[in-house]
């Protein structure tokens, strides 16, 4: 399949194989990563659970796969998002997220911080949170600012817990959200 001269759009890219890999879209590029490790799946799951049992009844917690197709060149599949439930169509949503969180690992550390990051912020997402599995575990908040800019709100490292007013009040620690990787004592 070739990518027309603009890049390529949503119609090819759900034309493409299923590998096993996550294909997204962003401005006609198109990233490819692979399948995610069991410490990206455990923080990204566990995250999912944490919001979704806080969850306002006008919103309502996704995780990946689950497309944002704001565009016919634009489609992400963040790893865990909040959406207004009226913006939820049964397919997609076609509007930008409430929140957008993303867990990095070594193919996507790079995309999340930059080419997502920056397209989250063109979309207006209010909430950014960017995770890492690594060592101790890493959370760091990032929310829209009047100007449209992302600006960093709150970190934990470990054991460090942060909570969060928007979108709704949460508290989180990386560490807890790492938890089902320790091993159970016999």
């Amino acid at each position: 399949m070739t990518a027309s001269s603009a890049g390529y759009t949503v119609a090819e890219l759900h034309a493409m194989p299923d590998d096993g890999r996550r294909r997204e879209l962003i401005d006609g590029m198109l990233f490819v990563s692979p399948a995610p490790g069991w410490p990206h799946q455990e923080m990204a799951l566990t995250l999912y659970r944490l919001l979704h049992a806080a969850c306002p009844l006008e919103l309502h917690v996704l995780a990946a796969p689950f497309a944002v197709q704001t565009s016919l060149v634009d489609e992400v599949q963040p790893d865990v998002l909040v959406a207004r439930f009226a913006d939820l169509t049964r397919a997609n949503l076609p509007v930008a997220p409430v929140m957008v969180a993303e867990v990095a690992s070594r193919s996507t550390r790079l995309h999340d911080r930059n080419t997502k990051q920056a397209h989250y912020e063109r979309l207006g997402v209010g909430s950014y949170w960017l995770l890492d599995p690594e060592g101790a575990g890493v959370v760091e908040v990032l929310e829209l600012d009047e100007a449209g800019r992302f600006r960093p709100v709150a970190e934990a490292v470990g054991d460090e817990v942060v909570t969060v007013q928007r979108p709704f009040a949460v508290t989180v620690s990386p560490a807890g959200l790492l938890a089902g990787l320790r091993r159970p004592s016999s």
